[in-house]
């Protein structure tokens, strides 16, 4: 094959990776191979030269993502406050794989039982991850951080079932799916909650000494109003006054702090 062939075709095959994992980001699995090929600007055919299925792409797509986690997990190994090196880890993971739908389908699919589809015949990184991460649970568990009543298969769900969590939290009312984007959270809807409170929620489910983390907080709305009383947030009055209370149990208990106060605090 000339020089110049070769060079084409390792740049074809960038631009469908490229393409690939942007698509795959926003969309996961459901995204068809025709997309794929029209943002990469190259045939269908180039695809498939290049890459026989999609399962076969979305892997190559996700493979250095993966790679990290599992790489840091084994690097982490042996640091010392093995609790905290964990409940960070295991956060970290979330944080960069929330705006990412095809990571967060690929750590969904490790561990699944079935044969492992690989172009190259191997464990992939999905699923060197997970034992990576069971020597970080091992060792927090020894260190008295983490709870003895959990393993490692806990861990994953617990893991799979905060990624969605956080993924629909992030943004906002409404469905996820295709319409989600990569993105979530970068755009969130007012009053969708903060990326992280999900997070904070496993991870203190999962801790020996059962310490509560403050949950992270959503910014204020610009002209919200708030309960007088109890702070909660009101809906907008859509006629007439603002409501100043979030129901008929703060108004009495304002009523009854008025009528005790003193006259010139009334």
């Amino acid at each position: 094959m000339p020089a110049a062939t070769r060079a084409d075709a390792r740049r074809n095959r960038a631009l469908v990776l490229q393409a690939a994992r942007f698509a795959f980001a926003e969309r996961g699995l459901e995204v068809p191979l025709d997309e794929i090929a029209r943002r990469a600007g190259v045939g269908a055919g180039t695809v498939y030269r290049h890459f026989p299925s999609k399962e076969v792409l979305f892997r190559a797509a996700v493979r250095d993502r993966l790679r990290l986690f599992a790489d840091t997990a084994g690097d982490l190994a042996e640091a010392d406050d093995p609790g905290g090196v964990f409940f960070r880890f295991l956060a970290s993971v979330v944080r960069l794989s929330v705006p990412d739908r095809a990571v967060c389908e690929a750590l969904e699919a490790a561990g699944e039982p079935g044969p492992v589809p690989s172009a190259e015949g191997s464990a992939g990184p999905e699923l060197e991850f997970l034992p990576a991460l069971g020597v970080l649970l091992a060792r927090a568990q020894q260190a008295g951080a983490v709870r003895v009543d959990v393993d490692l298969a806990d861990v994953r769900t617990l893991l799979i079932g905060c990624l969605a969590m956080e993924r629909r939290r992030s943004v906002g009312p409404g469905p996820v799916g295709a319409d989600a984007g990569a993105g979530a959270g970068a755009d969130a809807e007012p009053g969708a909650a903060p990326v992280g409170r999900m997070t904070a929620l496993m991870l203190d489910g999962l801790r020996a000494d059962r310490t509560v983390t403050e949950l992270p907080v959503a910014g204020p709305i610009r002209d919200e109003t708030r309960c007088a009383v109890c702070g909660a947030a009101l809906a907008a009055a859509r006629t007439g006054r603002p409501a100043r209370y979030c129901g008929g149990a703060c108004r009495q208990k304002a009523h009854r702090a008025r009528r005790t106060a003193p006259p010139d605090r009334r």
